[in-house]
């Protein structure tokens, strides 16, 4: 079997090494990773029905949905202003007065109904509205953020696992590799061929190569942790990933015009602003009058000591208030909103030139990845010809065994370098269009339903009365 048969079988995280004889194999690890194509029967799990899973099943992702939901109450308590309050009383008791004539006992008892109407209340209910809707889309926007940073959370333990499995791959077969190369050593030291120190050079060479393997090793088990964290489940077998190629902007200072417009922390911040503003108008209005309108409708029986009277009234009041001094609280109110607001505006300013900083960094990481790896790539190559180059030498007593191990281990360098190389270009595609504001499984085309929110929205915007909660999916 070749080495690129047995990575294919091992994909899925084995226990056993790879059997390479006494030649290196570490081609084989690489193809394995990431960004190359693989046989369809190969793939029982693709970056993209992982990111579905995480999408659905994310407890942090539901969590700030239900946020959403409960924000969306925010609009009908406004709206709440803009309705009567009505309120109902009964009153029952037992009275006795006794005179020298005689002794009286009496049920004072009777039913009531007040109404309170508010006509106008500077604007309040109107910009209690208003920001209501400022908070609710504030809300949203928190949820798109939330929804990117499981995402890119989400791909980054996927390639995260791949890398992992392919480097502790490279790590054992060099292990097995430095194995066979100590019982050569050995063999021909038992003849005379080679010096103690050979032995022991490879000796240290196995020793730091099974502490590499276990290093590895341990990378990947916590790999496999972040995997079940933000997936949800075991990997089981993985397969290639692409970068973002066609979803990714075309330049620097479109990628740039885009994020000022799309990325959800903006636009959260200037929905806080709005929320800001509208906050000043609501602390202004307590300075303003208030009009409104109360009735009542009462019945009363046995009323006044009078045993079987009955008695009837209702009113209707039209109320006028006029606040006239509050002792400077609402004053220093306004001041304080007023300085929040301003607040607000500095912060979504300080917002939009972070995302620009994170925009460029991303950018610039993404543009270097294919040359990194190109880099890497020859460094890769001409690691291999140096090897076989020191082998041919050591054969004819030109190389010592130091220089081979040197020479093996800086291919083995090379090739971790690639796959990690490989495993950041992939990466760097998904944190430049997180950095735009764009990672959704909508961008994705991921195979799932998106949640809309305006669901929910329209369930409970208009409701007068009620407790059950809509499911709003």
């Amino acid at each position: 079997m070749d080495c690129v048969s047995q990575l294919a079988d091992r994909r899925a995280f084995p226990s056993t090494p790879l059997k390479t004889g006494s030649r290196f194999c570490f081609g084989a690890a690489a193809c394995a990773l990431l960004v190359l194509s693989a046989p369809a029967s190969l793939r029982a799990e693709t970056i993209s029905g992982a990111l579905a899973k995480a999408y659905l099943t994310s407890p942090e992702l539901n969590a700030q949905r239900a946020a959403v939901r409960a924000a969306d109450e925010l609009v009908p308590r406004a709206m709440s202003g803009y309705r009567p309050s009505i309120t109902a009383t009964a009153d029952a008791g037992f009275q006795r007065n006794e005179t020298e004539f005689r002794d009286i006992n009496t049920n004072p008892r009777g039913v009531g109904v007040t109404l309170n109407q508010n006509l106008w209340n500077g604007n309040r209910t109107a910009n209690s509205v208003r920001q209501a809707d400022s908070q609710i889309f504030q809300s949203r926007e928190q949820m798109r953020i939330a929804e990117q940073t499981l995402l890119g959370n989400a791909a980054s333990s996927y390639m995260n696992v791949l890398r992992d499995t392919a480097i502790l791959n490279l790590r054992r077969n060099n292990v097995d590799v430095l194995e066979e190369q100590l019982r050569q050593v050995r063999d021909r030291f038992a003849v005379g061929e080679v010096t103690r120190t050979d032995v022991a050079q490879s000796e240290a060479a196995l020793a730091s190569g099974n502490s590499d393997a276990f290093v590895a090793q341990s990378n990947l088990q916590t790999s496999l942790a972040n995997y079940r964290q933000f997936i949800g489940e075991q990997p089981k077998s993985l397969s290639p990933a692409q970068p973002l190629e066609k979803l990714v902007p075309r330049s620097l200072e479109q990628a740039v015009a885009s994020s000022q417009k799309e990325h959800p922390a903006i636009q959260s911040a200037l929905h806080n602003a709005d929320a800001a503003e509208l906050a000043v108008k609501l602390a202004e209005g307590q300075l303003y009058p208030t009009i409104g309108l109360a009735g009542n409708v009462n019945r009363r029986y046995d009323s006044q000591n009078q045993p079987g009277s009955r008695s009837y009234s209702a009113s209707i009041v039209g109320q006028l208030s006029v606040p006239i001094y509050e002792g400077g609280a609402v004053y220093a109110l306004v001041r304080q909103t007023k300085g929040q607001f301003g607040q607000a505006r500095l912060i979504a300013d300080l917002q939009r030139e972070q995302v620009r900083s994170q925009v460029v960094s991303a950018w610039g990481f993404w543009q270097n990845s294919r040359q990194l790896i190109e880099s890497v790539q020859a460094q890769v190559r001409a690691a291999e010809i140096a090897l076989n180059g020191v082998r041919e030498e050591a054969r004819v007593g030109q190389r010592t065994t130091l220089d081979v191990l040197n020479a093996q281990q800086a291919l083995l360098n090379a090739r971790v370098n690639l796959v990690t190389a490989q495993r950041d270009r992939v990466i760097g595609s998904y944190s430049l269009l997180s950095s735009v504001g764009r990672l959704s499984a909508r961008t994705l085309g991921l195979n799932a339903p998106n949640y809309d929110p305006t669901i929910h929205y329209d369930q409970v915007k208009g409701k007068w009365i009620g407790v059950r909660t809509p499911d709003g999916r």
